[in-house]
């Protein structure tokens, strides 16, 4: 099995407003965030790749239009947590890139969620 990664960051804020009022991520803040898509084939392409990165610029796109410097309550579904945002991309990119098979999420250098179904 070949496995492959790639690193985007963005910056954006959000609010988990489920959380009781004294809990400090209740409050509207802020986080630089790392997304790593992984990708994974048992097979390479006539290239030798699992997938060309350059290929997954359309990831970065995506974040820099959609995510990058937004507030995420508006547009992450549900509660804009690691977990969620990392399920989300990976529903957003799984039909684009079949060998996508996880999608990790950092919101500091100390925490990563990661989502794989």
């Amino acid at each position: 099995m070949y496995k492959i990664s790639k690193q985007f960051s963005f910056s954006a804020s959000h609010v988990l407003d489920l959380l009781e009022k004294e809990h400090p991520c209740a409050r509207m803040h802020g986080h630089n965030y790392v997304v790593t898509v992984h990708l994974k084939s048992e097979t390479l392409d006539a290239y030798g790749f699992v997938k060309d990165y350059k290929a997954l610029k359309i990831v970065k796109q995506y974040i820099d239009e959609t995510l990058d410097h937004r507030h995420l309550n508006d547009r992450i579904p549900g509660a804009p947590t690691s977990e969620n945002i990392a399920r989300f991309i990976y529903e957003k990119f799984k039909p684009e890139i079949p060998e996508l098979y996880a999608v990790e999420v950092s919101e500091t250098p100390q925490t990563s969620c990661i989502y794989e179904p």
